[in-house]
């Protein structure tokens, strides 16, 4: 990073969302973890800290848009800006399709898909503000392989990627440049609750999609913008 970057990362309180805390308060930047559990955002702040870096946390609820509002409101007035939104905040319920209830379904739609869309909306006057910007828009392995159980999940991520490219092409005249990052199997606790069998040797760390959403965001990026970047790991 060339300057002292502003980010908000949502889903910031556990797994794939607090390594990428970490790995942009390492790096120098303002760090605003956002969601829902007050005491994973204060681990996630304690870990930061305790490694020199910075961290501010806001307790979300990411499906209320006024609550994403909140969020990069007091980022812009407490920090002077906003330069990367990392949407991480997700779900992952499995259900083959007589067991998927329209309660659930519309949950998956409501974290995977509207908040994605909150956050973004809002954060983009924020990042035009500033002179441009990166969005990074967690997806999934399962946004182009949906295996049985997953196919909300999977389509879910497949918005995610088509909404990904759109908004690229959208933010190009504002400099404002627009991810996916779609992992396949991630060592969290989202993975073990529902696989707990899942085999070590095929799991990425949460630090490894960590790197590559900064990287993302690095100016030797400059000129890349829309790409939804796949990342799996396949054994030893």
């Amino acid at each position: 990073m060339q300057r002292s970057s502003i980010v908000v990362v949502t889903g910031g309180g556990r797994g794939i969302g607090r390594a990428i805390c970490q790995r942009f308060a390492a790096d120098g930047a303002q760090t605003v973890a956002a969601a829902r559990s007050p005491e994973e955002l204060a681990e996630t702040k304690r870990l930061i800290e305790q490694s020199g870096g910075r961290c501010h946390v806001q307790t979300t609820d990411v499906c209320v848009p006024e609550e994403i509002d909140a969020v990069i409101d007091s980022t812009v007035s407490r920090f002077g800006g906003l330069d990367i939104l990392v949407n991480c905040a997700g779900v992952a319920p499995q259900a083959a399709i007589e067991e998927l209830e329209p309660a659930l379904f519309r949950t998956i739609l409501a974290v995977n898909v509207d908040a994605t869309y909150y956050a973004c909306r809002k954060a983009w006057t924020a990042l035009k503000a500033r002179g441009g910007g990166v969005i990074v828009n967690i997806s999934s392995i399962a946004s182009i392989d949906p295996f049985p159980g997953f196919a909300a999940y999977g389509a879910s991520k497949a918005w995610v990627n088509a909404w990904t490219k759109a908004l690229a092409e959208e933010g190009r005249p504002h400099g404002i440049r627009v991810f996916a990052v779609a992992p396949g199997a991630v060592e969290t606790k989202m993975l073990r609750d529902a696989f707990p069998e899942f085999p070590k040797q095929d799991t990425l760390e949460p630090s490894d999609v960590a790197d590559l959403v900064h990287a993302l965001c690095d100016p030797g990026c400059r000129y890349a913008t829309g790409e939804t970047v796949f990342l799996q790991r396949r054994g030893d």
